[in-house]
């Protein structure tokens, strides 16, 4: 996340933002002179302390301005780090969910991975990666029943809220039990994406370590026209039987 770039000019939204008594006078000649010389004093005093006020206040402003500019900075650059990131979708696999030039914000305090999240990982080839989890450790993912859908611990999906609509589940069939502490993860548009089913010849079997995944995204914030909330199907957040 960046700062706003208005923030970037402490020196001109400083002072937008932020930002004497007479003496005796006496009968005599004596008199009237002290008194002028008293009062003249007295205002060459007065418009000194009224100066050094105003330039203490400049100087006062401008400091806060960029105290305040130094801070967000800084909690921008922890949120960065720890919190949330962005990241760009890089390709079709993920249509019609994710378009390719899609900004996605990603939540790294996402918790515990879960059915139908869509996940940034670190991918096979140390990339990385957006996918869709189907399913988690301890669950049975299999392609396909009769009717050609993808089934978790027995139960069939019913994948249409996000699968693109000129695919289909797979065509490719696998059985497999996701071991312990690992996600199988597949793209929205099967055909034309690289997923667990492309890696099972590797390390895990195609599934990915929950220790790969960077965070959960939850939203699209650019372009503006595609902004939307990405919430987790009904059909992959309810309760399947499995050893978890």
């Amino acid at each position: 996340m960046e700062p706003d770039s208005k923030a970037a000019e402490p020196g001109k939204g400083a002072p937008g933002e932020d930002t004497a008594g007479d003496g005796p006078v006496g009968d005599g000649a004596a008199g009237d002179g002290a008194a002028g010389e008293s009062t003249a004093g007295g205002d060459a005093a007065g418009g000194g302390a009224k100066g050094a006020k105003k330039s203490s206040g400049k100087g006062g402003g401008l400091r806060e301005s960029v105290l305040l500019v130094v801070s967000g900075v800084v909690v921008a650059l922890l949120l960065h780090m720890f919190v949330i990131a962005s990241f760009e979708i890089p390709s079709e696999s993920m249509e019609n969910t994710l378009q390719r030039g899609d900004r996605v914000v990603v939540n790294k305090l996402h918790g515990e991975t879960e059915r139908g999240d869509v996940v940034v990982f670190t991918g096979w080839r140390d990339e990385y990666t957006i996918k869709r989890v189907i399913a988690v450790g301890g669950d049975t993912v299999r392609c396909c029943d009769a009717q050609g859908r993808i089934t978790v611990n027995g139960v069939p999906l019913d994948e249409k809220p996000y699968l693109h609509p000129d695919d289909f589940p797979s065509g490719d069939k696998f059985e497999k039990v996701v071991p312990k502490g690992r996600l199988w993860v597949m793209g929205d548009h099967r055909s034309a994406s690289a997923d667990s089913r492309a890696h099972e010849k590797q390390e895990g079997e195609g599934t990915i370590s929950e220790d790969q995944v960077i965070g959960r995204a939850f939203a699209i914030y650019w372009p503006f026209s595609r902004a939307t909330v990405l919430s987790t199907p009904d059909t992959l957040a309810r309760t399947f039987t499995n050893t978890r």
